[in-house]
């Protein structure tokens, strides 16, 4: 009898702990119930896999042909197809620039976004992943990859330093010289293909890491010779100028009928959007989200660049001009200011050009820990990399600098630039980026914590 009351009481305390603890969550969400993001390509996979999502997929796409958003939410149909799929995977997806099936994933994710949107928005959301990496990774693989930094010696001609580390890497130089062959006039008289060249950059942006290519955009010049360098990186005789300027606004609107132009221009406006309530003006503070959604631009309509050799001052800019814009001249002189008179951007490029990033101290420091002793063994590298080109820029603002100012005196050794585990940066870092603690979790382990020493003292009652 003992013994059963006992079982009893054991299977009474195992479901207490187990209800505290909550249900397990569905596949794809987090205990909270919030999806986890997936690309567009497998979000469409999954909801091909679900009867009642794939038939109102396929009937929402019936709906966006040829009509615009008021007369296909007219219909109820069309309304009952987006209202179902705004609670699939696919209302959350993602697309990775460059990735195998980039297109394709962004045809599904407009497919979904333009039903959603109110008319032609001024600005819409990036269609991309957000970038976690730092212009600091960009200064650390650089220095890896070609023996230096950015901003090495400030007598050299940076740029032409840049033209010399791609030709040291097999894939730079041959995509750079590629595009170089394809956008250069055939003759004076027959000019290039632009749509040729367009793409013959676009594979060069994609498939050479930023480490060459912002170098070879970003460069700082403090000469004429070397800012004229620069602005003629994407050989803009062929690729950005004509012989007329169009108006910006049919430039955009001719931009956002491309699923790859329109995602690449929502990427730039998300990430280089000026923001006065940043240190750096920059969303999040992030100039390497800036940099990379700019280079995204270069080889399609909307393709930007420098407008001058000037070495005292930056101005990009897409071109367009906004004559002719009537009554959509505010409109348009809006939009070209994001990139002429960008504060973000501009900030971005002077900081990879002095070889900077933006130095954000963790808000809560962590708490003091035992370091192991220096050594001097040299940072993991990749096989393939020479441990004689592991120099790494000193200039260079890192992460463990901040915990310096805040927290324990640390090792200064260059082996512990990369000090913080991938949570701390995520959070720290990428303030937009919110890490969810599921609270009622951590009430079940608390209760947990007391019922369960109670369980010897109920079994020693019965027993007695």
């Amino acid at each position: 009898m003992i013994l059963a009351n006992a079982f009893c009481i054991v299977l009474f305390v195992d479901e207490i702990l187990c209800s505290l603890a909550g249900p397990p969550s569905p596949p794809g969400q987090d205990p909270h119930g919030w999806r986890v993001p997936v690309d567009c390509v497998r979000a469409n996979e999954l909801c091909a896999a679900e009867p009642s999502c794939s038939s109102r997929y396929r009937t929402l796409r019936q709906c966006l042909a040829g009509r615009d958003r008021n007369t296909m939410l007219a219909n109820k149909e069309c309304q009952a197809a987006l209202e179902v799929l705004q609670e699939s995977p696919l209302y959350d997806c993602r697309c990775k620039r460059g990735m195998k099936k980039e297109l394709q994933c962004l045809q599904i994710y407009w497919s979904i976004h333009l039903g959603l949107t109110e008319g032609e928005e001024f600005y819409e959301a990036s269609p991309y992943e957000p970038v976690t990496s730092r212009l600091s990774d960009i200064f650390r693989l650089a220095s890896i990859f070609s023996g230096m930094d950015p901003a090495t010696n400030s007598k050299s001609n940076h740029c032409l330093d840049a033209a010399k580390a791609c030709n040291l890497n097999d894939n730079c130089k041959r995509l750079r010289s590629g595009y170089i062959s394809t956008c250069s006039k055939i003759s004076a008289t027959e000019h290039c293909s632009r749509r040729k060249c367009h793409k013959a950059l676009r594979q060069f942006f994609d498939r050479v890491p930023s480490e060459y290519t912002y170098r070879l955009l970003f460069c700082s010049c403090k000469d004429q010779a070397c800012a004229e360098r620069r602005r003629q990186t994407i050989v803009p005789s062929c690729s950005y100028e004509d012989k007329e300027k169009p108006n910006c606004l049919d430039l955009r609107n001719t931009c956002r009928t491309d699923h790859l132009c329109r995602s690449r221009l929502a990427d730039f406006h998300t990430n280089c959007q000026a923001s006065f309530q940043s240190l750096t003006s920059c969303p999040g503070d992030n100039y390497q989200a800036c940099l990379g959604s700019y280079a995204g631009l270069i080889g399609f309509d909307m393709t930007p660049n420098y407008v001058d050799a000037s070495t005292t001052s930056i101005t990009i800019s897409p071109w367009c001009s906004c004559k002719g814009s009537g009554n959509m001249e505010e409109e348009c002189e809006k939009f070209l200011r994001d990139f002429t008179e960008n504060p973000c951007l501009r900030n971005a490029i002077q900081a990879f050009g002095n070889g900077t990033d933006v130095n954000l101290a963790p808000k809560n420091p962590s708490p003091p820990v035992t370091l192991p002793p220096k050594t001097e063994k040299s940072p993991a590298l990749p096989d393939d990399i020479s441990d004689s080109n592991t120099m790494y820029d000193t200039s260079v603002i890192t992460t463990c600098t901040s915990i310096q100012e805040h927290g324990p005196k640390l090792n200064k050794s260059k082996e512990q630039s990369l000090c913080y585990s991938e949570t701390q940066l995520t959070t720290d870092i990428m303030p937009d980026q919110k890490t969810f603690v599921d609270q009622k979790a951590g009430g079940s382990r608390h209760w947990a914590g007391r019922i369960l020493p109670l369980v010897p003292i109920l079994l020693l009652k019965l027993a007695l």
